[in-house]
């Protein structure tokens, strides 16, 4: 991939927008760039009356490896303001795709972790292969989970122990079991199993099943699914700032040799060998 190559893809199959995430070398971590072209493009299918249902995956060797570290790493501390206004920001562009009127199905291989898992979350829908892991590791070098939607896909005791222990090694199997994704195929069968289920859902009526997408995701508003969102919002402005020092070594890290050497430290504690 070249360096002046756009960061997202974008193709129609018929009545199928796919949305291809290519930041290959970053693994489609999450940077600025990267979530204004989602936005752009979630918002262009929105209104695009061609377009049925929205495919959303990764070019290369993993969906997506989270929010870019060394993206946070460059900006250093903020404070209580900043990081409230980025985290609101931030889980505004999350809900975009949730509430995008087309169905969005998330097609997921190798790595889907942190704010992946986000990304996945806010997605209608998700097909797996087989080689993906999932998976909140933001605990383990003092961050917080940018956007909650996981307790209200998987239930609150699954959700507790994903973000309590920091596992980033859930596998598609256990991903199925837990209700993180709906369907798991093997990983050279992904593409076609994802384009088929969104060609069968784009052979409905589009108004019904826009209006049923509505009507589920108002369930969840009426039980309060925004009002948790704003509240995780608020709650992890504070972990943010809280200058624990587990982050502070992490960015420091991060920024002297580099973001691999930072995954070494932050995962040595959790996987030494004896």
């Amino acid at each position: 991939m070249s360096d002046d190559a756009p960061v997202l893809l974008a193709e129609d199959i018929g009545p199928v927008r796919r949305l291809t995430m290519n930041r290959e070398r970053a693994v489609n971590a999450l940077n600025g760039e990267l979530v204004a072209a989602i936005s752009d493009a979630i918002a262009a299918a929105s209104a695009d009356d061609g377009v049925s249902v929205v495919i959303l995956r990764g070019a290369g060797r993993a969906f997506c490896a989270g929010y870019d570290l060394n993206e946070d790493a460059g900006a250093g501390p903020l404070d209580a303001k900043h990081w409230y206004e980025e985290l609101k920001n931030s889980t505004a562009k999350m809900l975009e795709i949730w509430d995008c009127p087309k169905p969005v199905i998330a097609s997921v291989h190798s790595y889907c972790l942190a704010g992946g898992t986000d990304l996945m979350l806010a997605c209608d829908l998700a097909v797996a292969a087989d080689d993906a892991f999932f998976g909140y590791v933001d605990v383990r070098f003092g961050s917080g989970v940018v956007s909650m939607f996981l307790p209200w896909v998987v239930g609150v005791r699954a959700a507790k122990e994903l973000l309590f222990t920091g596992e980033d090694r859930i596998t598609a199997d256990q991903a199925l079991r837990l209700g993180l994704v709906n369907r798991v195929v093997p990983r050279d069968e992904l593409d076609a199993a994802t384009l088929a289920l969104a060609e069968e859902i784009a052979k409905n009526e589009p108004f019904v099943i826009q209006t049923t997408k509505r009507a589920v995701n108002r369930a969840l508003d009426v039980a309060g699914f925004r009002q948790a969102l704003e509240a995780n919002t608020e709650l992890d402005s504070l972990i943010e700032t809280a200058d624990l020092p587990a982050r502070a070594e992490f960015r420091s890290i991060t920024k002297e040799q580099g973001l691999k050497k930072a995954i070494e430290w932050r995962d040595a504690r959790f996987r030494a060998t004896p």
